[in-house]
Order: structure tokens, then sequence, then C-alpha cells
């Protein structure tokens, strides 16, 4: 292989600016070891028997109304308050699932913050995993949390548009404030409305989960699993 002479440089705007500034070569990124988990993926894994295990993080209420055969319900507010030790008693195949899959992205940040970095929040949610054909249990039918939110949202936006015209203009703050809340909760991805939902009566169980029914009863996993999860851990972030 020639050595370039100072002319060839010299005749080369391009060589000359190489030369200059040498661009190093870009490391690839590693892909995380969490990713969202297809409804038909996960009804795979259910007809061939893997080990894995679903933790379904909506209201009691919403999974009394419908929900996964075997999976475990620990509703966010329950999984936030004990993450660490739930953390402690997942193995290395975690599916993380809600209605819509927002509550169980939340959910998948908190575990990875504990150590959980092979989580899986599946697509669609409960519903979608019913739609793709999935076997699902079904109990009362409610209105999903997340449907209240947006009739209650709804409700107050006319109420406050009304209100203005018919007996204040003052009235018409309402619909501001909802749309502040909605834009607040859309840019930091939590729901203050749907949490202040699940206190009504209509969104109780028979029997609330608590950390001796729901974290404690989860089986304690093998140590190839922990070891497992270990691996997949180190694989994400190689």
């Amino acid at each position: 292989m020639s050595t370039p002479t100072p002319t060839d440089s010299a005749s080369s705007p391009s060589a000359a600016w190489a030369s200059a500034a040498p661009v190093a070569p870009v490391a690839p990124v590693a892909s995380p070891g969490i990713a969202a988990l297809a409804p038909e993926e996960l009804r795979s894994w259910v007809d061939e028997q893997q080990d894995f295990v679903v933790i379904d993080v909506r209201s009691a209420a919403e999974f009394e109304s419908v929900h996964i055969p075997g999976s475990y319900n620990v509703p966010l507010p329950l999984l936030s308050e004990h993450t660490d030790e739930l953390a402690s008693r997942l193995g290395s195949r975690v599916v993380l699932a809600c209605q819509s899959g927002v509550r169980a992205e939340q959910a998948r940040q908190r575990l990875a913050a504990s150590g959980i970095s092979s989580a899986h929040v599946l697509t669609g949610g409960v519903p979608g995993y019913a739609a793709a054909g999935g076997d699902v249990v079904r109990g009362k039918a409610r209105w999903d949390l997340e449907r209240q939110v947006r009739m209650v949202a709804g409700s107050l936006v006319i109420a406050g548009l009304a209100g203005g015209r018919f007996v204040s203009p003052k009235v018409r703050t309402i619909a501001g404030v909802i749309g502040t809340g909605l834009t607040f909760s859309a840019a930091t991805n939590t729901c203050a409305m749907g949490k202040a939902l699940t206190v009504l009566p209509w969104n109780k169980a028979a029997q609330e989960p608590t950390r001796e029914s729901a974290i404690l009863s989860l089986p304690t996993p093998s140590a190839e699993n922990v070891q497992a999860g270990g691996a997949a851990a180190k694989a994400g972030v190689a």
C-alpha cells in the first residue's frame, strides 16, 4: 500500500480535512435488556410453558374484572412502596402488564432502578393480550381506570366551557386547569387524577392487595433464575 506524498494531500481537500480533524469511530450503543413484549410472543411463552412471571400493576378492581391466568396483582402504588423487596423476589423473566402499557412502563422504570433490567412491558396491556387470542379470566365488568380518567376530565372541561358561557367567564378556568393537569400528566408520565379515583367505592375490590398477600406470596426465584437474570443484566449494559 503506497504512502501518500505531500502533493497528494495538498491536492485533495477532503484528505487535508481528514488529517486535520480525524473522526474517531463511534462505538455501537448496546440495546437495553428491557423490551416491549408483543401479546403473540407472550402467548407462545404460555403455550410452551416457559418459566416467567406476570406482574399486573393495575388496581385490584381492574384485576378482578379481567386478568391473565397465573398473574400476580401488585398495584403500581404498592409496587412503588416496596420496589426493592419485590425486585428481590423476581427471577430473570418478568412481564409487566396493565391496561395500556403506561403504568407497566412506570413499574419497569422503578424495577430497573432496583436492579431488574430484564423486565418486559406487555404491548397493549391485558386487553391487547385478550384481543390477540390469549386466555384471560373475566369477572365483574368495570370501567378501567384510564377510561374513568378520560370521562372525568372530559366532563369537567365541558362543564367549564358551559359554565363560562351561561354562568360566569371565570368558570372557564376549570377547563384550563384540566388541560394543564393533562399536559403535566403526559410530561411526567403520572396521573394524579387516576390515583384519586382509585379511592372511590366502585374502584375497590373485595380484598385489596397488601405487602403480605401480593409481594410475599411471590415464589422465591431459584439460583438458576437469579444467575440468568444477572447474565441478562450484564448483557444489556455490555
